[in-house]
């Protein structure tokens, strides 16, 4: 299967949600792998994914989200001015949220400190079994004994526990929170 540009910025969102089955998927890694346009344009999508799930951006205003889902549909054309268009407003709502954010931090403050606990976990593979418990928000692996409430647990995948909010445990899982983000076994890198 073979995919051009204007396919691969319709499928980018489903490509980074894991969404597409399989033979598009590798067709579109083959395509970002020539096109530095694309991967651009998916490197661009990442980020600004990424800031939007930050808990510390500030709130849109009402309806923001209706107008801007409403005119992205409108210009969703396979034209390449239609896409230039779009990729000038997309970078116009990344500068847009890059300021907010950047008018929200001051040029004196200490920056903020992660805890190790707070690790987002990159290097756990999706598929595997770990437990959750309903006092907290950490998974850990089967039989860990840092398990807090042992009697309310459930087992799920650690890709849905991610998706939960839940963070990995720094003691049972500490050979995860040490992989290279380039890792096969990573959640963003992960073939279904």
């Amino acid at each position: 299967m073979v995919v051009n540009c204007e396919q691969v910025w319709q499928e980018i969102s489903n490509y980074l949600e894991d969404d597409v089955d399989p033979n598009l998927r590798a067709a579109m890694e083959a395509h970002f792998s020539e096109c530095d346009r694309c991967r651009s344009v998916l490197e661009g999508t990442r980020n600004v994914v990424q800031l939007y799930g930050d808990e510390r951006m500030i709130d849109v205003p009402l309806g923001f989200s209706y107008r801007l889902q409403r005119r992205l549909e409108e210009s969703i054309q396979p034209t390449r001015r239609r896409f230039l268009g779009w990729m000038v407003a997309a970078a116009a709502a990344v500068v847009v949220a890059g300021g907010f954010e950047l008018s929200r931090s001051s040029l004196f403050s200490q920056p903020e400190l992660r805890s190790e606990h707070a690790q987002p976990g990159n290097g756990v593979p999706p598929d595997m079994m770990v437990v959750v418990s309903s006092d907290g928000k950490i998974f850990h692996a089967s039989g860990c004994p840092f398990i807090h409430d042992k009697a309310h647990v459930r087992t799920i995948v650690a890709r849905e526990a991610l998706k939960e909010g839940y963070v990995p445990c720094v003691r049972c899982m500490k050979k995860y929170l040490r992989a290279d983000l380039s890792s096969p076994h990573s959640l963003h890198d992960h073939r279904a």
